[in-house]
């Protein structure tokens, strides 16, 4: 074994429970996809994964397993593990930072991001996507568009539960889409470090083309945020989702008129909900909400918040929802989307921090700071689901579309 994974030290990963062949196992897959290889761990075997924190060599490892939770794992089997491990760089050491370096080289040399869910999420072909597009507009019911707004929450779930809402905000949002020449998506950064802010010179590509990347905004807040900070994580713009999303439907409902983006990364506010500080006491997050929004102004420029709301239920770790479970659920929601459009940003992070994000709420940062951008500013709810997450129907995503003012 090789000295540099002698105290290994996971990474932050993708967990995943998964039965085959009727044994379940934890799927450990990179969101940095520096390898295409899911790792299959038994499920008797987790609890050593948690172990791997760089504080411990295997024996302490071995002796851990076996006070914490009684089991007895062998030398050669935790050192498979180990090597595993590190073979599909899913260990924080000199191996995957070689592998990253290599990675993030090939992606910013690439004439853009390719639409990494093209094909799989929606079709890659753009006539079949503004089809697509197309149906769930007519599934939709019509109302009346908003030319005076400002920005807008769009969902990040697929689009196969999702559509109806994406369909309906984007088509109220259109007037005011179609005349802006610059578009800021907020996106949830599901893998980044707390209060992390992420951004990229890439260009984001959709099946309708090209969206280039307004260079100048990008380096106005990256010389606010520090250039170190700013693009240490750049990487997971690669493979994350919740930009390309909102993108999606940005280009279709410009009718595949091209305009120039801003795509940031917004990680989590985990430590602000354990404490009674807003997330705008962090200096740094002042000072990107204040960079962003001098660098807008004067600019028609929409903000887009790419967030979804309430993840419960056994897929999420939870207990099974019933009736009584979503109705509270409802209410929870309700209350901060009258925060949201209310346009009051402290407000919404309050609400969820006083009940400890037990809704699980997974859009809290770029909602946040969309709320921040745009202040003052008003809003209303165009449209409201909860969209099923197991076969069971006892797990749901809330999702919500709300245009700014």
């Amino acid at each position: 074994m090789r000295d540099s994974i002698s105290y290994p030290r996971l990474r932050p990963v993708d967990f995943r429970p998964i039965v085959r062949n009727g044994r379940w196992y934890v799927a450990v897959r990179d969101p940095l996809r520096l390898s295409d290889q899911t790792l299959m761990v038994p499920q008797a075997l987790a609890p050593a994964l948690a172990l791997c924190d760089g504080t411990r060599d295997l024996r302490a490892i071995r002796a851990a397993l076996m006070v914490r939770y009684g089991i007895r794992l062998d030398e050669e089997t935790l050192r498979s593990l180990i090597d595993a491990l590190d073979e599909l760089y899913l260990l924080e050491n000199e191996r995957f930072r070689e592998a990253k370096a290599r990675a993030l080289e090939i992606y910013r040399r690439a004439s853009f991001r390719p639409p990494m869910l093209a094909e799989s999420v929606y079709p890659g072909d753009p006539g079949q996507l503004q089809r697509l597009i197309h149906w769930f507009e007519e599934e939709a019911s019509e109302e009346d568009s908003i030319v005076d707004g400002r920005g807008l929450l769009s969902p990040h779930i697929d689009y196969a539960r999702g559509g109806r809402v994406y369909a309906r905000v984007w088509r109220r949002a259109a007037p005011f889409v179609r005349e802006a020449d610059l578009a800021v998506i907020l996106g949830t950064d599901h893998y980044g470090e707390d209060r992390s802010i992420t951004l990229t010179r890439q260009h984001y590509a959709t099946p309708f083309g090209v969206l280039p990347t307004a260079l100048p905004v990008v380096n106005a807040l990256g010389e606010a945020l520090g250039e170190e900070v700013a693009f240490d994580g750049e990487l997971r713009h690669r493979g994350e989702h919740s930009i390309e999303l909102a993108a999606v439907w940005l280009h279709a409902t410009r009718e595949g008129k091209s305009i120039e983006l801003v795509p940031v990364l917004c990680g989590p506010f985990a430590s602000f909900m354990q404490g009674d500080q807003d997330p705008m006491s962090d200096p740094m997050i002042a000072r990107f909400v204040e960079a962003l929004r001098a660098a807008i102004a004067g600019r028609r420029a929409v903000i887009i918040a790419a967030g979804d709301l309430a993840h419960v239920g056994p897929a999420f770790g939870d207990r099974p929802l019933d009736l009584t479970g979503r109705a509270r659920l409802k209410a929870d929601d309700q209350v901060l989307i009258d925060r949201m459009a209310a346009g009051d940003a402290a407000g919404f992070f309050e609400e969820i921090r006083q009940i400890r994000d037990r809704n699980q709420v997974c859009g809290v940062s770029p909602i946040y700071l969309a709320l921040r951008t745009l202040e003052p500013t008003v809003g209303e709810k165009v449209d409201y689901e909860l969209c099923p997450a197991d076969e069971q129907g006892t797990s749901v995503v809330s999702i919500c579309g709300l245009v700014w003012r």
